[in-house]
C-alpha cells in the first residue's frame, strides 16, 4: 500500500447526511432551543451578528419561534421547519414581520419548494422595507463524530436591496430609538405615583428596549421590556438558577397569586439568564401616542402585581 493510499484509508473519514430528527427530535422542543444558544451558526451563515435572542415569543394567537436583533437594532424574525417549506410556515412568517415591526424574516426548512424559492426572492425585490432569508439545514457527520448542523443560504436580499437597506437603516433607528426613549420616560414618570420601584432609573437613549430595577438581590431584577406593538413584565435573574428553580418549584402558588399564567424561561447565555415574566398584548411603543398612557398604566399595574407576588419569595 502506498503512502497516498494509506492516507485515503485511515486519515480522510466518510461525510454522511444525518436525518434532521435523529438530532432534533422535536422542532420547538430541541431545535429552536438549540439555535437559540448557538445562535453564532446562523450569524455565520448569513453574514451578520444577531443577538438577543428570545424563544417562543407572542404574536396574538400565535408564537414566533424566535426574535431576535440585528447589529443596528432592528427585529429579526426567525421561523424554523423541520420538514419541507409549505404555505402555513410562510403565512406565519408574514405575519410575525407585521407583528414584530422587523425589518428582517428568516425561514429556516429542511428542503425549499420551488415556488417558495420565488417567492422569497420576489419579496426581496418587492418590499423596500424588510430582507428575507430562506436556508436550507441539514444534520452531518464524519464517520462516527458528533452531529454537526450545515446550514446553508439558498435565498437572501439582493446587493441593491442591501445598499437600499443600509441607507434607510439609520434614520429608522434613531426614530425608533427617540420612540422609545419618549415612552419609557413617560412610562417612569407615571409609574413613580405609584411604586418607588423605578425612582433611579433612566431608560438609555440608543437601542433601549428594556429598564431594569433592582429587587434587592445580586443579579436580580425586575424590567419593562417594550416591543412595536406589545410590552412585557418580567423578574430577570442572572446567574442565579437556584433562586429559578426554587421560584419554579412554587409555579402554582406563584401563578395563583398573579392571578395569571407566567412565562418561565431559563436560557443557557454567558449570564445564564433566567426570565418570569407576562407579555402583554395591550400595543407598543408603534402604537398611537394618544394610546400610550393607557399601555404604560396597564404595564405598571402588572409590575405592582408582580413585585407583590415575587418579593416575600426573593426576601
Amino acid at each position: 500500500m502506498t503512502s497516498h493510499e494509506k492516507l485515503e484509508k485511515e486519515q480522510i473519514g466518510r461525510l454522511q447526511r444525518v436525518e434532521l430528527r435523529d438530532v432534533w427530535s422535536h422542532e420547538a422542543h430541541d431545535f429552536t432551543r438549540w439555535l437559540e444558544q448557538n445562535i453564532d451558526v446562523l450569524n455565520d451563515a448569513i453574514g451578520f451578528t444577531l443577538s438577543i435572542v428570545e424563544r417562543e415569543t407572542a404574536a396574538g394567537d400565535f408564537r414566533v419561534d424566535l426574535v431576535a436583533e440585528d447589529e443596528s437594532g432592528q427585529s429579526v424574525i426567525i421561523e424554523n421547519q423541520l420538514e419541507r417549506s409549505n404555505h402555513d410556515h410562510l403565512g406565519k412568517l408574514l405575519t410575525y414581520l407585521t407583528v414584530f415591526d422587523a425589518k428582517i424574516a428568516i425561514w429556516i426548512v429542511k428542503e425549499a419548494r420551488a415556488e417558495h424559492i420565488g417567492v422569497i426572492s420576489w419579496l426581496n425585490e418587492l418590499s423596500p422595507s424588510a430582507s428575507f432569508y430562506l436556508l436550507k439545514l441539514e444534520a452531518i457527520q464524519i464517520d462516527d463524530s458528533r452531529f454537526a448542523p450545515l446550514l446553508t443560504l439558498i435565498v437572501g436580499p439582493s446587493e441593491e436591496a442591501e445598499r437600499r437597506e443600509i441607507r434607510e437603516t439609520k434614520q429608522e433607528v434613531q426614530e425608533r430609538d427617540s420612540l422609545r426613549f419618549r415612552f419609557f420616560t413617560q412610562l417612569i414618570e407615571r409609574a413613580q405615583q405609584k411604586t418607588p420601584r423605578f425612582q433611579n432609573v433612566s431608560p438609555g437613549t440608543t437601542s433601549n428596549y428594556m429598564i431594569q430595577a433592582g429587587a434587592g438581590q445580586t443579579g436580580v431584577r425586575f424590567a419593562y421590556l417594550i416591543q412595536a406593538h406589545t410590552a412585557d413584565v418580567e423578574l430577570r435573574l442572572n446567574n442565579n438558577e437556584e433562586l429559578f428553580n426554587t421560584l419554579l418549584e412554587k409555579q402554582s402558588e406563584i401563578e395563583q397569586a398573579f392571578g395569571q399564567p407566567l412565562e418561565w424561561q431559563q436560557r443557557k447565555t454567558v449570564q445564564n439568564l433566567c426570565r418570569i415574566g407576562k407579555k402583554l398584548e395591550k400595543g407598543g411603543y408603534r402604537d398611537d401616542q394618544n394610546r400610550w398612557e393607557g399601555i404604560q398604566d396597564t404595564m405598571i399595574a402588572a409590575m405592582i402585581k408582580l413585585e407583590q407576588v415575587f418579593n416575600p419569595h426573593i426576601k
